[in-house]
């Protein structure tokens, strides 16, 4: 693990990116990293992420600038900027159900070919999609996710870059850093090695590239 400044972190992500970005309705979310590569002026991201958070939050500073080209995402249901884009032709939305969006990340993460869920039988869900049956049950085969960049935002980090999070801010995190090529982390505090404990540590620092440091 290496720390690294906050410009040098966002710079890293080129245009055309694929990204994962930690956080429910902005809480988890490295708000410092969205600020910046909304900046940089960053274009055509792939964002996959669990919603598009609100105007000027989160993930919705990304939509703001104009730096998503494509949000796989389980709602765009507070953000109308997003609403107003993907009817403009201006940014594509695949929704997936929440449950299944964080199981076809698991399975990125985890190697695995896909996961198999009743989810979606029978609606626009299955449009595309390849059907199984199991002992007579119907099941759809959904891909897994995998991306170039996962930010993550969490309360606290060693110099190695082992993670702790706050409460609920562990939403999508600790999932995201299995399934991305590089990961990189926002931390409210960096601490000695030695100072967390190993039984607290959530994301471990195998994981971990990049975490940001702080002026």
């Amino acid at each position: 693990m290496k720390t690294i400044a906050l410009e040098k972190a966002a710079a890293m992500i080129p245009d055309g990116a694929s990204v994962m970005i930690g956080g429910f309705m902005g809480v988890g979310t490295p708000e410092r990293l969205m600020d910046e590569l909304a900046r940089q002026g960053r274009r055509n991201l792939t964002v996959i992420t669990n919603d598009t958070t609100t105007p000027g939050r989160g993930i919705g500073k990304l939509i703001a600038a104009n730096a998503v080209r494509k949000a796989i995402v389980s709602h765009i249901g507070l953000n109308p900027e997003t609403q107003q884009k993907m009817m403009a032709g201006e940014i594509e939305v695949e929704l997936v159900p929440q449950g299944t969006l964080v199981e076809r990340i698991r399975a990125g993460g985890y190697g695995l070919g896909g996961v198999l869920t009743p989810t979606g039988i029978g609606t626009q869900v299955e449009e595309g999609k390849t059907r199984i049956e199991v002992d007579g049950k119907p099941y759809l085969l959904e891909k897994p996710l995998h991306a170039d960049f996962a930010l993550l935002e969490a309360f606290l980090s060693d110099y190695f870059g082992n993670l702790i999070y706050a409460l609920t801010a562990r939403n999508f995190n600790p999932v995201m850093a299995m399934a991305a090529t590089t990961v990189i982390a926002d931390v409210a505090q960096i601490v000695p090695v030695g100072m967390i404990s190993p039984d607290h540590v959530v994301t471990p620092s195998v994981l971990v590239d990049f975490v940001i440091a702080h002026d």
